[in-house]
């Protein structure tokens, strides 16, 4: 028996922890409890769902595997969550096989899209975990609160900012260091009195190249940092006002492409209001309004040897840029004594322009005027509702509705480094009205024992990247393809009985004209033929789920384990949907004792031989199967003094060579040895982190 099947047999006896609950809030606000002292125990699986499609993580809490510098790796480890590696940072988050713009991604509640047409920066890439306080992760269509699309599922990233009873300062202070050059730091302090509060957080993250198992240097290294400041004005314990401001930058080099990103400069400001207990009827108000902005550069000299050919005489830059206005207003009602509505509208308009160079040398980047390439505008309104008709039983539903508006503003389109063409969609615009919704009913069965079954619907408008940034099969552009509809039900089963817990989770969805990217398509040139990456229609069939149970032995021996599965069918095609990882599951052990723990992490996972070469997301291709693996990694934690944390670890403790099936496929590049078809995972990783919870 191979150790992955070992581990999913295993799967269905051992244990996941509970943490956690739903963020949104349910009555009378309370005043904050005291923070508690932070746990010795390293927890190397994610919490279970603490609501129907619901789990709440917190990002301070230590985790193995290495403490993730960016968003998708720290979602990579909830269960039914991949990350399609492309280097050593900057990846992008999966969910159930779904990428990009199905699976929103809201930090402090605003939308930050990306500007690299080839997704160096999702928005992930902008997330330091550590400096957030909250995520929640929904998954499936199963709510409508928090912008357009959602057919995946959500991600929120949260800052909780709470009111100074009196006058005090609290904070946290990290530093970390591992293999490969590894060093984080961080530090997040907030001080204040009943009437104000001033926040600030500053982060950085550097990793040289990692070598994967086989010893291979992969082209890989980073370096990022971030600063937060906030300042507050919370008159009582039911009105705040929030003025916010971000600014982030850094470097990363790619392992899978010709160039890499030598620039990431985010720069946010916002403004937010909250009121609570305005009558008997109006519970809660919520105001927010936003700007984003992103310039990005790449290049392929900063992070690399560039030689000149006579084809390329002078070094490459691409420059695009994206910026992100938006806002929402939300009102939440008590309709009846446990009923509550929550009415609201939002509004987000984002343009992408674009500057390049072919010679660096002679014609610089910085002297050129920047091209619009897309604008896109969306406003909605949307609804939810809660209502329980006994104590045990509870029905939640929800509608919304998007208006949205696109330009294609392009006189020509690049169909090579060197070849444009007329845009047959130059100035073209795109005016539609979708529509989500979805309807749940959740029933307590017993004791500590929910079912619930809830259908979801999610129309979603093309993004850039499958609009802008990909031809069609017919013509260059793809500005014309369609919307993406999505109809999924959710079954499942949570329960929590003494120290043993357990949730179960199943989706079936159909997808209708779902946006397929598909590489190398092959189409004709003046001189003769050429390749091209489009986008098209398909119809999708996708189901699976996720399985988490656990206990704890003699109240100091924790086990946990989840089992995640995701199938997909391309109806239209005949084949299997790409970019699908394969079933997966984790096995963990833990011993806890009152001031340190240890743990072991067995993470296995099976072969994957579904796939459709040249076929997936915007963010890559299916290439080929992949082999299954197991990993295998140990950590401990140790609180020496008060407020004091020490965790270690390592990761990958046998070397293993692998890589994830979803992963990029490599590129050559001058210095490295390319001895794998995908990009591989790090090799044998040891860490070490002391932390320090400081304040009142």
């Amino acid at each position: 028996m191979t150790l992955p099947r070992l581990c999913i047999r295993l799967s269905l006896v051992c244990a996941l922890p509970l943490c956690g609950a739903d963020t949104e809030d349910k009555g009378k606000p309370k005043k904050p409890a005291p923070k508690p002292e932070p746990s010795a125990v390293v927890e190397v699986t994610a919490p279970l769902p603490t609501e129907p499609l619901v789990t709440v993580m917190d990002p301070k809490a230590p985790r193995q595997p290495l403490p993730a510098q960016d968003g998708a790796e720290y979602l990579k480890g909830i269960p039914g969550f991949a990350v399609i590696r492309k280097g050593g940072t900057d990846g992008d988050p999966v969910l159930r096989g779904m990428a990009g713009s199905r699976l929103n991604i809201l930090l402090d509640g605003e939308q930050l899209l990306g500007g690299c047409g080839m997704r160096m920066d999702p928005p992930t890439a902008y997330v330091f975990p550590e400096s957030y306080d909250r995520i929640t992760v929904v998954k499936g269509p199963q709510t409508v609160l928090y912008g357009p699309g959602n057919s995946a599922g959500l991600v929120r990233f949260e800052r909780a900012n709470e009111r100074f009873q009196q006058p005090g300062f609290r904070g946290v202070a990290s530093l970390m260091g591992g293999s490969f050059g590894r060093n984080d730091a961080v530090l997040d302090a907030t001080g204040g009195t009943s009437a104000f509060y001033v926040r600030g957080i500053g982060t950085r993250s550097h990793s040289n190249d990692y070598e994967d198992g086989k010893g291979t240097s992969i082209h890989a290294r980073y370096t990022r940092w971030s600063a937060n400041a906030a300042f507050g004005w919370t008159p009582s314990d039911d009105t705040r006002l929030e003025l916010s401001g971000t600014r982030s930058n850094g470097e990363a080099a790619y392992a899978d492409r010709t160039m890499d990103g030598a620039k990431f400069l985010r720069e946010n400001l916002g403004f937010r209001g909250e009121w609570r207990r305005l009558t008997d009827r109006i519970e809660k108000v919520e105001f927010q309004v936003y700007r984003n902005y992103v310039d990005h550069v790449m290049d392929n000299y900063t992070l690399r040897t560039f030689t000149p050919t006579m084809m390329m005489p002078g070094p490459m830059v691409n420059g695009p840029d994206r910026l992100t206005r938006g806002g929402r207003l939300a009102l939440g009602l008590r309709l009846a004594e446990a009923t509550r509505l929550t009415l609201g509208l939002d509004t987000q308009a984002n343009d992408h322009t674009i500057r390049k160079t072919a010679n660096a040398w002679t014609m610089p980047v910085e002297n050129m005027a920047r091209n619009d390439d897309g604008r896109f505008k969306n406003s909605a309104l949307f609804a939810e509702l809660e209502h329980p008709f006994t104590g045990k039983d509870r029905l939640v539903a929800g509608l919304r509705a998007d208006r949205w508006h696109a330009e294609d503003p392009r006189a020509v389109v690049a169909i090579s480094m060197m070849a444009n063409v007329a845009n047959p969609t130059f100035n073209h615009e795109r005016n539609e009205t979708l529509s989500s919704g979805f309807l749940r009913y959740e029933r307590e069965v017993s004791a500590g024992s929910t079912v619930y079954a809830g259908v979801g619907h999610a129309e979603r408008f093309p993004d850039y990247w499958e609009a802008i940034s990909k031809e069609s099969l017919s013509t260059a552009s793809a500005f014309d393809t369609r919307a993406e509809k999505t109809t999924q039900l959710d079954l499942g089963w949570m329960k929590q009985t003494g120290s043993v817990l357990a949730s179960v989770s199943f989706f079936y969805g159909q997808v209708k004209d779902f946006i397929l990217i598909q590489s190398n398509v092959v189409k004709p040139l003046m001189s003769g033929t050429r390749v091209a990456t489009v986008s098209r229609n398909v119809d999708a069939t996708t189901w699976g789920g996720e399985v988490g149970v656990g206990t704890k032995v003699a109240g100091f021996l924790k086990v946990d384990a989840t089992l995640a599965y995701t199938r997909g069918e391309n109806d239209t095609d005949g084949k299997p949907l790409a970019q699908i990882p394969p079933l997966e599951a984790r096995l963990g052990l833990g011993y806890e004792a009152e001031a340190w723990s240890t743990g072991l992490l067995v993470r296995g996972v099976e072969r994957q031989d579904r796939y459709a070469v040249n076929q997936g997301n915007i963010v890559g291709q299916d290439i080929g199967a992949t082999a299954g693996f197991a990993i295998v990694s140990f950590n401990a934690g140790w609180k020496p003094a008060k407020g004091w944390l020490v965790t270690g670890g390592v990761d990958n403790l046998f070397n293993r060579a692998y890589a994830e099936h979803i992963s990029r496929s490599t590129s050559m590049i001058p210095g490295y040895l390319v001895q794998s078809v995908r990009v591989n995972e790090p090799g044998r990783t040891l860490w070490l982190k002391a932390s320090l919870t400081f304040g009142r």
